[in-house]
């Protein structure tokens, strides 16, 4: 097993690809941020509060937290004494790789989400400590296929297709793309309005309503993805700062930290340890 820890959260390594685990005790309130991947865990200490895409709600000590890619969602604790947990991040190819097709048999494994924010159910809070476990070499030695069947069995009746959202306008959509494409090129309202079509005003509200978010906030998201990405890749913190658009490495690392709990240079200890 190969842990990071920076005293408020511990990055492990795990034995299957495209798969994250972190362990965390902190006080810590988190921003509103998204994730690229699908997260599991379960609160081992305390509890918390969190606004999610499917609404505000409540989890303590025993409860499973679920949040989906690209799901806006914060957290905050409830009490002062702070909370822990235990979470894994799973690719969303990881998930499709799984499920191959429908739980029903009906079609491709794809547009998966986690049903409910958080759920309390001793019999899945089990599963998800037994895999954890073994996901991070902690527990009793396993398989490929092993951790395979231990995942699926996790997921299976956790996940379902989601209703189909209202389609976003077509200019809106345009400029998601623009700044999912290259989230570092300098962008201003004005631009994006203009080639939406609309006034700024316009452009503002139709996209905060497709997303959730104000153009900014959500270009900020896509930077820190990025970013994250590429110190993944082994890029230097300056440089990964730089082609993701930030001023500086200064500005990164406080809207990495708000969003994510950790420094940018922990998070490139961790990847680093994990690959080797």
């Amino acid at each position: 097993m190969v842990s990071t820890t920076d005293g408020h959260f511990s990055w492990l390594r795990c034995r299957t690809a495209g798969v994250e685990a972190v362990a965390a005790d902190t006080a810590r309130h988190f921003g509103r941020h998204a994730h690229e991947q699908y997260g599991i865990g379960l609160i081992e200490r305390g509890a918390q509060k969190s606004a999610s895409g499917r609404g505000l709600y409540e989890a303590g000590a025993g409860d499973l937290i679920m949040v989906n890619p690209g799901e806006l969602h914060d957290g905050m604790p409830l009490g002062d004494g702070g909370r822990a947990w235990r979470m894994l991040y799973l690719e969303p190819s990881v998930v499709a790789g799984l499920l191959m097709a429908d739980m029903d048999g009906a079609g491709p494994a794809t547009g998966f989400e986690f049903r409910q924010p958080a759920v309390r159910d001793p019999r899945l809070a089990a599963c998800f400590q037994a895999l954890y476990r073994r996901m991070t070499g902690s527990g009793e030695a396993t398989d490929a296929l092993d951790l395979d069947e231990a995942l699926l069995q996790l997921l299976g009746g956790m996940l379902q297709r989601p209703t189909p959202a209202p389609r976003a306008p077509a200019p809106i959509t345009l400029a998601r793309a623009r700044m999912d494409d290259d989230p570092g090129a300098p962008l201003t309202l004005s631009a994006l309005a203009h080639e939406a079509g609309l006034s700024r005003y316009q452009f503002l509200r139709a996209f905060a309503r497709a997303t959730g978010m104000t153009p900014h906030a959500y270009l900020l998201q896509r930077r820190l993805h990025q970013a994250r990405r590429l110190i993944a890749g082994g890029m230097p913190l300056a440089e990964a700062a730089a082609h993701s658009g930030f001023a500086d490495q200064s500005h990164m690392t406080r809207l990495f930290v708000r969003s994510f709990g950790m420094a940018p240079g922990f998070y490139a200890r961790a990847a680093k340890a994990c690959a080797a």
